[in-house]
Protein backbone atom coordinates (compact mmCIF):
# COMPACT_ATOMS: atom_id res chain seq x y z
CA UNK A 1 0.00 0.00 0.00
CA UNK A 2 1.37 3.25 -1.01
CA UNK A 3 1.07 6.05 1.78
CA UNK A 4 0.77 8.79 0.05
CA UNK A 5 -0.85 8.42 -3.77
CA UNK A 6 -1.40 11.36 -5.51
CA UNK A 7 -0.44 14.01 -3.26
CA UNK A 8 1.43 17.21 -3.61
CA UNK A 9 4.73 17.40 -1.22
CA UNK A 10 6.04 20.93 -0.66
CA UNK A 11 9.53 20.28 1.10
CA UNK A 12 11.76 23.41 2.66
CA UNK A 13 15.61 22.71 2.82
CA UNK A 14 15.71 19.94 0.58
CA UNK A 15 18.66 19.49 -1.02
CA UNK A 16 20.16 17.65 1.88
CA UNK A 17 20.00 15.38 4.96
CA UNK A 18 16.99 15.14 6.13
CA UNK A 19 14.70 17.25 3.43
CA UNK A 20 15.88 14.98 0.64
CA UNK A 21 15.24 11.59 2.69
CA UNK A 22 11.59 13.38 3.08
CA UNK A 23 11.29 13.37 -0.63
CA UNK A 24 13.07 10.35 -1.95
CA UNK A 25 10.64 8.76 0.72
CA UNK A 26 7.62 10.57 -0.70
CA UNK A 27 8.61 9.32 -4.06
CA UNK A 28 8.52 5.96 -2.70
CA UNK A 29 4.94 6.49 -1.55
CA UNK A 30 3.69 7.58 -4.24
CA UNK A 31 3.38 11.39 -4.32
CA UNK A 32 2.46 12.88 -7.35
CA UNK A 33 4.30 16.34 -6.80
CA UNK A 34 7.23 17.81 -5.40
CA UNK A 35 8.20 21.47 -4.57
CA UNK A 36 11.64 21.24 -3.76
CA UNK A 37 12.97 24.11 -2.10
CA UNK A 38 16.72 25.07 -1.67
CA UNK A 39 18.73 27.45 -0.63
CA UNK A 40 20.34 28.81 -3.87
CA UNK A 41 24.06 28.92 -3.66
CA UNK A 42 26.23 26.42 -6.21
CA UNK A 43 26.27 23.79 -3.72
CA UNK A 44 22.80 23.49 -2.89
CA UNK A 45 21.58 23.86 -6.46
CA UNK A 46 24.14 20.75 -7.46
CA UNK A 47 22.34 18.87 -4.64
CA UNK A 48 18.88 19.73 -5.50
CA UNK A 49 19.25 19.07 -8.93
CA UNK A 50 20.80 16.03 -8.72
CA UNK A 51 17.78 14.59 -6.41
CA UNK A 52 15.02 16.31 -8.67
CA UNK A 53 16.38 14.12 -11.64
CA UNK A 54 16.69 10.95 -9.16
CA UNK A 55 12.72 11.02 -8.49
CA UNK A 56 11.59 11.70 -12.02
CA UNK A 57 13.60 8.67 -12.72
CA UNK A 58 11.45 7.01 -10.29
CA UNK A 59 7.93 8.80 -11.78
CA UNK A 60 7.75 11.37 -9.69
CA UNK A 61 7.50 14.70 -10.89
CA UNK A 62 9.32 17.71 -9.49
CA UNK A 63 10.19 21.53 -9.40
CA UNK A 64 13.00 23.38 -7.87
CA UNK A 65 12.33 26.59 -5.71
CA UNK A 66 15.41 28.41 -4.73
CA UNK A 67 15.79 31.12 -1.71
CA UNK A 68 16.33 32.62 1.30
CA UNK A 69 13.61 31.66 3.62
CA UNK A 70 14.61 34.03 6.06
CA UNK A 71 13.15 36.31 3.42
CA UNK A 72 9.40 36.37 3.46
CA UNK A 73 9.16 36.72 -0.73
CA UNK A 74 10.85 33.46 -0.66
CA UNK A 75 7.84 32.03 0.93
CA UNK A 76 5.34 33.46 -0.84
CA UNK A 77 7.67 32.09 -4.36
CA UNK A 78 7.22 28.69 -3.25
CA UNK A 79 4.05 28.74 -2.76
CA UNK A 80 3.05 30.28 -6.40
CA UNK A 81 5.91 27.87 -8.13
CA UNK A 82 3.96 24.62 -6.61
CA UNK A 83 0.26 26.13 -7.18
CA UNK A 84 1.09 27.02 -10.74
CA UNK A 85 2.93 23.20 -11.43
CA UNK A 86 0.47 21.22 -9.64
CA UNK A 87 -2.55 22.78 -8.94
CA UNK A 88 -2.42 22.42 -4.86
CA UNK A 89 -0.22 21.83 -1.94
CA UNK A 90 -1.45 18.76 -0.13
CA UNK A 91 1.38 18.16 1.79
CA UNK A 92 4.16 21.12 3.71
CA UNK A 93 7.45 19.73 5.54
CA UNK A 94 8.96 22.68 6.92
CA UNK A 95 12.70 21.25 7.36
CA UNK A 96 15.10 24.10 7.04
CA UNK A 97 17.35 24.95 10.24
CA UNK A 98 20.40 26.05 11.11
CA UNK A 99 22.41 25.71 14.55
CA UNK A 100 25.90 27.70 14.63
CA UNK A 101 27.19 26.29 17.63
CA UNK A 102 27.94 29.02 19.97
CA UNK A 103 28.36 29.75 23.47
CA UNK A 104 26.14 32.10 25.01
CA UNK A 105 28.14 34.32 26.85
CA UNK A 106 29.61 35.23 23.88
CA UNK A 107 27.50 34.53 21.45
CA UNK A 108 27.15 37.39 18.53
CA UNK A 109 23.89 39.09 18.20
CA UNK A 110 24.17 38.18 14.54
CA UNK A 111 23.94 34.78 15.35
CA UNK A 112 20.97 34.70 17.73
CA UNK A 113 19.23 37.15 14.84
CA UNK A 114 20.28 34.54 11.96
CA UNK A 115 19.21 31.67 13.90
CA UNK A 116 15.79 33.13 14.65
CA UNK A 117 15.18 34.22 11.15
CA UNK A 118 15.81 31.21 9.83
CA UNK A 119 14.98 28.59 11.81
CA UNK A 120 11.15 30.82 13.22
CA UNK A 121 10.63 33.48 11.07
CA UNK A 122 11.30 30.95 8.02
CA UNK A 123 9.00 28.31 9.90
CA UNK A 124 5.91 30.89 10.10
CA UNK A 125 6.56 32.29 6.75
CA UNK A 126 6.38 28.68 4.82
CA UNK A 127 3.49 27.32 7.07
CA UNK A 128 1.50 30.61 6.46
CA UNK A 129 1.73 30.78 3.02
CA UNK A 130 1.15 27.12 2.83
CA UNK A 131 -2.20 27.06 5.06
CA UNK A 132 -3.60 30.19 2.79
CA UNK A 133 -3.15 27.87 0.04
CA UNK A 134 -4.69 24.72 1.42
CA UNK A 135 -7.75 26.71 3.20
CA UNK A 136 -8.47 27.69 -0.20
CA UNK A 137 -8.75 23.72 -0.91
CA UNK A 138 -11.66 23.02 1.73
CA UNK A 139 -12.79 20.20 2.14
CA UNK A 140 -9.83 18.86 1.14
CA UNK A 141 -7.17 20.90 3.15
CA UNK A 142 -4.04 19.43 4.01
CA UNK A 143 -1.07 18.63 6.37
CA UNK A 144 1.55 20.88 7.75
CA UNK A 145 4.57 19.24 9.09
CA UNK A 146 7.47 21.19 10.90
CA UNK A 147 10.51 19.86 11.87
CA UNK A 148 11.51 21.03 15.22
CA UNK A 149 13.86 19.20 17.90
CA UNK A 150 14.25 17.73 21.62
CA UNK A 151 16.14 20.48 21.78
CA UNK A 152 12.95 22.68 21.95
CA UNK A 153 12.46 19.94 25.28
CA UNK A 154 16.18 19.84 26.71
CA UNK A 155 19.17 22.44 27.27
CA UNK A 156 22.30 22.54 25.30
CA UNK A 157 25.35 24.44 26.51
CA UNK A 158 26.32 25.86 22.86
CA UNK A 159 22.19 25.93 21.96
CA UNK A 160 20.50 28.89 24.14
CA UNK A 161 19.95 30.50 20.42
CA UNK A 162 18.87 26.98 18.71
CA UNK A 163 16.47 25.70 21.69
CA UNK A 164 13.69 28.46 21.74
CA UNK A 165 13.55 28.33 18.25
CA UNK A 166 12.67 25.05 18.09
CA UNK A 167 10.37 25.04 21.38
CA UNK A 168 8.36 27.71 19.26
CA UNK A 169 8.23 25.77 16.82
CA UNK A 170 6.84 23.27 18.51
CA UNK A 171 3.86 25.59 19.83
CA UNK A 172 3.55 27.54 16.55
CA UNK A 173 2.35 23.83 15.06
CA UNK A 174 -0.21 23.10 17.95
CA UNK A 175 -1.42 26.97 17.63
CA UNK A 176 -1.98 26.13 14.01
CA UNK A 177 -3.94 23.05 14.60
CA UNK A 178 -6.18 24.71 17.04
CA UNK A 179 -6.33 27.60 14.14
CA UNK A 180 -6.73 25.53 11.03
CA UNK A 181 -9.10 22.40 11.98
CA UNK A 182 -12.00 23.95 10.72
CA UNK A 183 -10.32 24.32 7.24
CA UNK A 184 -9.42 20.85 7.31
CA UNK A 185 -6.25 21.22 8.06
CA UNK A 186 -3.54 19.22 10.26
CA UNK A 187 -0.46 20.40 11.86
CA UNK A 188 1.91 18.41 13.69
CA UNK A 189 5.73 18.64 14.37
CA UNK A 190 8.38 16.14 14.59
CA UNK A 191 11.09 16.07 17.30
CA UNK A 192 14.16 14.45 16.04
CA UNK A 193 17.33 13.71 18.72
CA UNK A 194 20.90 13.70 16.95
CA UNK A 195 20.42 12.91 13.53
CA UNK A 196 23.84 12.50 11.65
CA UNK A 197 23.44 15.70 9.03
CA UNK A 198 25.23 18.70 8.12
CA UNK A 199 23.84 20.80 10.85
CA UNK A 200 25.87 18.83 13.33
CA UNK A 201 29.03 17.44 11.71
CA UNK A 202 31.53 19.24 12.88
CA UNK A 203 30.28 19.12 16.29
CA UNK A 204 29.91 15.20 16.07
CA UNK A 205 33.87 15.09 14.87
CA UNK A 206 34.44 15.32 18.66
CA UNK A 207 34.88 11.28 19.06
CA UNK A 208 34.27 12.15 22.92
CA UNK A 209 31.06 14.16 22.23
CA UNK A 210 29.73 11.65 19.69
CA UNK A 211 29.91 8.46 22.02
CA UNK A 212 28.26 10.24 24.38
CA UNK A 213 25.80 11.28 22.17
CA UNK A 214 24.93 7.63 20.96
CA UNK A 215 25.36 6.35 24.70
CA UNK A 216 22.34 9.02 25.53
CA UNK A 217 20.47 6.78 22.93
CA UNK A 218 18.61 3.31 23.81
CA UNK A 219 19.16 1.89 20.44
CA UNK A 220 22.74 2.46 20.03
CA UNK A 221 23.06 4.42 17.65
CA UNK A 222 22.46 8.34 16.25
CA UNK A 223 19.56 8.47 13.92
CA UNK A 224 19.92 9.19 10.40
CA UNK A 225 17.75 11.27 7.64
CA UNK A 226 16.11 8.07 6.91
CA UNK A 227 14.81 7.88 10.11
CA UNK A 228 12.81 10.42 10.34
CA UNK A 229 11.21 10.62 6.75
CA UNK A 230 9.46 7.57 7.79
CA UNK A 231 7.25 10.06 10.68
CA UNK A 232 6.94 12.72 8.28
CA UNK A 233 5.90 10.45 5.81
CA UNK A 234 3.02 9.02 8.03
CA UNK A 235 1.96 12.27 9.31
CA UNK A 236 1.51 13.23 5.43
CA UNK A 237 -0.42 9.76 4.94
CA UNK A 238 -4.25 9.15 5.74
CA UNK A 239 -3.58 7.04 8.18
CA UNK A 240 -2.59 10.09 10.90
CA UNK A 241 -5.92 11.73 9.74
CA UNK A 242 -6.97 12.19 13.10
CA UNK A 243 -3.53 13.13 14.51
CA UNK A 244 -3.04 17.63 14.85
CA UNK A 245 -1.70 19.17 17.44
CA UNK A 246 0.84 16.42 17.87
CA UNK A 247 4.17 16.27 18.38
CA UNK A 248 6.15 13.55 17.12
CA UNK A 249 9.88 12.37 19.38
CA UNK A 250 11.80 10.68 16.65
CA UNK A 251 15.44 10.19 18.81
CA UNK A 252 16.55 6.39 20.09
CA UNK A 253 14.92 6.71 23.27
CA UNK A 254 17.42 10.04 23.85
CA UNK A 255 14.69 11.83 25.95
CA UNK A 256 13.45 9.67 27.91
CA UNK A 257 16.73 8.16 28.85
CA UNK A 258 17.35 9.80 32.72
CA UNK A 259 19.52 7.46 34.20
Amino acid sequence: MSLTPNKVVCITGASRGIGRACALEFTKQCASGLILHYLGDAETEREVQSLKAEVQRLGTSAIVVPGDIADFETSEKIVAAGVEAFGRIDVLVSNVGICPFSDFLDMPLETWDRTRQVNLDGTFYIVQAAAQQMAKQTPQGGSLIAISSISGLLGGAQQCHYGPTKAAITNLMQNCAVALGKYGIRANAVLPGTVATDINKEDLKNEAKREYMVNRTLLGRLGTPEDIAGPVVFLASDLARYMTGSSIIVDGGSFVNFQ
